[in-house]
């Protein structure tokens, strides 16, 4: 179990934080013709709207209350009373996310009492519903906003269950709006009464509750997997449909162009089972086991081998059918990546940075390649950080997390893009993963999870590990291949040159120069780097290494 280290500073240097408006608005854009509206300043949205485009390269509608100065002191109520308005006489959304701000919050907003007013004074509204959702942006995280988000969208939309102690009571109230369903917007009628008796309608349907940490080709890759068991996966949030980058025939839309319609969503109780990705939405997983009795399957991470061998194996359970041939094939193929990889990765320290679903995942993959997490930061609490696998996980920023990498040698980082200048000052490579990446195209779309994903994971890793951790080794020169006088402009790392340039020859008695004096130099031999001489004629033979002769011609001396 990992020691969980508090936040010990007053404030944040370079954050690694998204807020949880951003979260709750990043769900509410897997909804098919949606869209979010926060209830704050401009600025508030401004920066969501900028954080998405520039992840994933997309138009990305978002919608605000516009709080300025004088509605935040006196009453913003009307803000949003005029804003739901507008947004449905023009727009006509099929879905309207209200998350709130650490502005609204801060006055003291009741979010849910202001939906119900909209549709007391507006009736002919009440078919659009209406997901109001508390994201102060001063507690919790991106992964924790969306969390909250994907949960209030199942409170709104499911037929709620009532339980009543009379078990003689008619069924027929057990559709009434229960604690968590604004009034004013009711589920399709019909469909609530005796909600559990529902489950397994639907055989061939399976929900996912997909978490945060995953991309759009995550959830390509997640549809992929199911429908090879012959199910049809109904995905909560689905912003592999709606921020996936196709183009299409509009030119701009108001509302999201994909992703989970509103309609299915009231069905999943109908379903035979639930997929929960991420341990951030297993209490959103609880709402809805206890209000439809739809049975799930939870997933903490599906990166990994033990991972997705469970979740394929509970597609195989689920669907009654053997695993397809071509997923044993991907098994098999991730088998000989984590053979081919695990000579660089083992013993490898790596830091990581992100929520605390993705650390979680990235910190099991890599310890079981035999790396070791040297520096684990998270930006929030949350429940999974006690089971990552690390000594410890620090509560803070990307400041920690360098410091810590430093002080440990960290040689990998895993984290967003901005953890690019903690990578450039520590001289380390860093691989882009969570939100956002905005200095690498198509970093959006890449697949993590399943076999292919984590293949392709260990690779890139492996491949880092080659280019910049392990140093080439010089080429070894001998201090025989060497002039003495190239010694100092060639050094050899076990020579000491001023030593070596004391031991050179002096003049012999007989008057011998050491070097050759009339010699014409060749081109050098590049074996060995000596330049060949070429002695003129009556010249005594002399080394151009230094060494004294051993005869002279004129007197027959030897010395």
């Amino acid at each position: 179990m990992a020691e969980i280290l508090k936040r010990n500073k007053a404030l944040a240097v370079n954050p690694l934080k998204a807020s949880q408006p951003v979260g709750a608005s990043l769900a509410f854009l897997g909804i098919n013709k949606a869209i979010p509206m926060m209830h704050g300043s401009q600025g508030c949205t401004a920066f969501g709207k900028v954080y998405f485009v520039r992840h994933f390269r997309e138009p990305v509608p978002l919608q605000t209350t516009a709080m300025d100065q004088v509605s935040t002191v006196m009453n913003a109520d009307e803000n949003v009373l005029l804003g739901l308005k507008a947004v449905c006489e023009k727009s006509k959304p099929a879905l309207i996310g209200l998350p709130t701000t650490g502005l609204s919050e801060t006055q003291g907003t009741d979010i849910k009492r202001l939906v119900k007013d909209f549709y007391a004074a507006n009736p002919e509204f009440a078919h659009i519903p209406i997901v109001p959702v508390n994201t102060p942006d001063f507690t919790g995280c991106m992964e924790s906003g969306y969390a909250l988000a994907v949960k209030a969208t199942l409170e709104t939309l499911l037929p709620q269950h009532a339980p009543h102690p009379n078990p003689d009571e008619t069924t027929s109230q057990s559709t009434k709006p229960a604690s968590g369903q604004v009034a004013g917007y009711l589920p399709p009628a019909g469909e609530g009464a005796n909600v559990k008796s529902n489950v397994g309608r639907r055989k061939k349907q399976v929900n996912v509750l997909a978490g945060s940490f995953l991309t759009p080709g995550d959830i390509e890759h997640i549809k992929e997997l199911i429908e090879a068991f012959g199910l049809r996966p109904l995905i909560l949030p689905d912003i592999g449909d709606s921020l996936d980058g196709h183009l299409t025939e509009m030119e701009s839309s108001p509302l999201t162009v994909g992703g989970t319609p509103v309609s299915d969503i009231s069905s999943m109780g109908e379903s035979i089972a639930t997929l929960v990705l991420g341990n951030s939405l297993f209490e959103a997983a609880d709402f809805l086991k206890e209000q439809t009795g739809v049975p799930d399957y939870r997933f903490n991470s599906l990166m990994g081998l033990d991972a997705v061998d469970g979740f394929v194996a509970a597609l195989a359970g689920i669907s009654g059918k053997p695993v397809p041939e071509k997923i044993e094939r991907q098994r098999a193929q991730l088998q000989d990546a984590m053979v081919d990889s695990h000579f660089m990765l083992g013993f490898a320290r790596v830091a990581i940075a992100g929520d605390p679903d993705l650390l979680y995942g990235f910190a099991r993959l890599v310890t079981g390649m035999g790396c070791e997490v040297v520096a684990a930061v998270a930006p929030a609490r949350a429940t999974i950080l006690q089971e990552v696998a690390a000594e410890q996980v620090a509560i803070g920023d990307l400041e920690d997390m360098e410091n810590a990498a430093r002080k440990n040698g960290a040689q990998l980082i895993i984290g967003n893009s901005h953890a690019t200048e903690s990578a450039r000052r520590l001289g380390i490579p860093l691989l882009r993963a969570g939100f956002p990446q905005y200095d690498l195209i198509g970093g959006y779309q890449r697949l993590w999870v399943g076999y292919r994903g984590t293949r392709q994971a260990l690779f890139d890793l492996a491949n880092m590990v080659v280019e910049h951790v392990h140093p080439e080794t010089e080429p070894y020169i001998s201090i025989y291949s060497q002039r003495t006088g190239d010694a100092a402009h060639f050094p050899h790392p076990c020579v000491d040159v001023a030593a070596l340039a004391a031991l050179q020859p002096r003049p012999t008695p007989c008057g011998c120069n050491p070097l050759p004096q009339a010699g014409v130099p060749k081109a050098g031999n590049p074996l060995s780097g000596k330049p060949d001489v070429e002695l003129t004629q009556g010249t005594n033979a002399k080394s151009h290494l230094g060494e004294v002769c051993r005869a002279t011609p004129a007197t027959g001396q030897t010395h």
